[in-house]
Parts: C-alpha cells; sequence; structure tokens
C-alpha cells in the first residue's frame, strides 16, 4: 500500500509541516494548488522536493479559502466546482512542467473533498473535470461503504480511480470520516495509528466508533506530518508495512 501526505501547504512567511523530513519516508505528495495554502515559490520547492526523492506528484485542489484552509464549505454549482478544479490542475501541471516533472494523479482537499463524497453531483463534477483535464488521469477518493457505487461512477466516467484509507482519523458506520469536530475524530496514539494502517493493508478495512467492521478495501494510505509525534507513527506505518526506507 502506498503511503500519500499534504504537503507544500506553506504560504509566505508561515510554515506549515515538516516536509523535508517527511518527502523521504512517503510514495506520493499531494501538493497544495494554491486555493487553501501554498504561493508559487512553495510549491516550486515542494516539487524540488518530490522529484529529489522520486515521489510521485499529485495536484491537492480545494475551495478558494485560505483564511479558512480549505476546510470551510463553499457553496458551488457543479459547472463552477468544475472551472475552480480545472484552474488549479492548470496552474500545478504548469509548475510541474517548468521542472521536468508530470502530475500522477488528484486528490481534493478539506471540505470539497468531504461535500463531494456526500453530493453525487459535486463528486461527478469534479470526476468531469479530472477526465477533461487529462483522461489518463486517476483521482484519489476517500474509501467509503459505497466504494463501488463510486468505482461504477468513475467507469462511467472514464476516469482512473484510486481508493484512500486514513490512519489517524475515526470511522463511523458509514465508512466516511468522522468530524473534526467532534472528540476522538482524530488518532493521536501512535500505536492506535499504526494498528488502523496494519488493518487497512492486511484486512482491507477498519472497525467504525461503535465497533462495526467496515470493508473499506484502499489503494492508498493518507499519513500526516505536522508534527514530531506524527513523523514517528509514519516511520512505524512504514515498519509495519514492511516498507524499506528511501
Amino acid at each position: 500500500m502506498k503511503l500519500n501526505c499534504d504537503l507544500g501547504e506553506s504560504y509566505g512567511a508561515w510554515q506549515m509541516g515538516q516536509d523535508d523530513l517527511v518527502m523521504p519516508l512517503i510514495d506520493m505528495a499531494n501538493v497544495a494548488c494554491g486555493f487553501h495554502a501554498a504561493d508559487p515559490m512553495v510549491i516550486r520547492k515542494t516539487l524540488a522536493l518530490a522529484a529529489a526523492h522520486h515521489v510521485a506528484i499529485g495536484a491537492h485542489p480545494s475551495y478558494h479559502d485560505l483564511p479558512g484552509f480549505g476546510r470551510r464549505s463553499i457553496h458551488h454549482t457543479p459547472e463552477e466546482i468544475e472551472a475552480l478544479m480545472l484552474y488549479q490542475l492548470g496552474a500545478l501541471e504548469g509548475m510541474c512542467r517548468s521542472e521536468g516533472l508530470t502530475l500522477s494523479y488528484v486528490k481534493p482537499h478539506g471540505a470539497l473533498n468531504n461535500d463531494m463524497m456526500r453530493d453525487n453531483n459535486l463528486l461527478r463534477a469534479v470526476m468531469e473535470a479530472v477526465r477533461t483535464f487529462r483522461t489518463d488521469l486517476p483521482l484519489m477518493i476517500p474509501v467509503t461503504s459505497n466504494y463501488r457505487e463510486h468505482q461504477q461512477m468513475a467507469a462511467d466516467a472514464g476516469l482512473p480511480l484510486l481508493l484512500e484509507a486514513f490512519a489517524d482519523r475515526a470511522y463511523d458506520d458509514e465508512g466516511q470520516l468522522v468530524s473534526r469536530r467532534q472528540a476522538g475524530a482524530v488518532h493521536e496514539n501512535p500505536d492506535i495509528i499504526v494498528r488502523q494502517a496494519k488493518s487497512f493493508a492486511d484486512k482491507g478495512g477498519v472497525f467504525s466508533t461503535t465497533g462495526n467492521w467496515l470493508e473499506l478495501p484502499a489503494d492508498s494510505l493518507c499519513v500526516h506530518g505536522d508534527n514530531e509525534a506524527a513523523l514517528e507513527a509514519i516511520k512505524a506505518i512504514r515498519k509495519a508495512l514492511g516498507k524499506s526506507g528511501q
């Protein structure tokens, strides 16, 4: 199972995450496109860092919400969703080309990601934008109990699909991530994070907060590197999954 991480989320003098330390430990970097975080210099530095460690580059588009870090829902029509997606993909692909690189996949960020997983009209708009941009470009979405429906939607759209699981987030009985506003939504104990990562990798699923087993087969596992504890968890996950260091 490949490990992915949200990176390149600094902005000007504001530093977010430990990209230099995390990048050597992952397989896929979700690079902010400027709407929720990042500026041109941050993006360029992140791309160079990914290239140096042979990490696949994914676009991480969002609602246009720098003050809210893309975590606030903003109403858009499906046509507007397509436009904001295409704008961000074009910007990041242009930066990639300037460095002799290319996009490998797309993973929406924050509230946009959450909203599209609850509204198939928005999800179709996101899929249409990615397919329009490049027909061979995979879309990464969170795996939920409705993953078969989402796979069929992607197939109907002619779009490659990657399913993503989270090692450090709690799941409800529908296979959705528990809201960050609720207690216990984010796992902070490294042992729990590693145990959940192994459950996804070895068993193809995880237990919900109420103890129900969820079948959630995933292609990639999202890990976070915002602090030293999380960084150690990433290292432990790599070891638990039998991944050698880069």
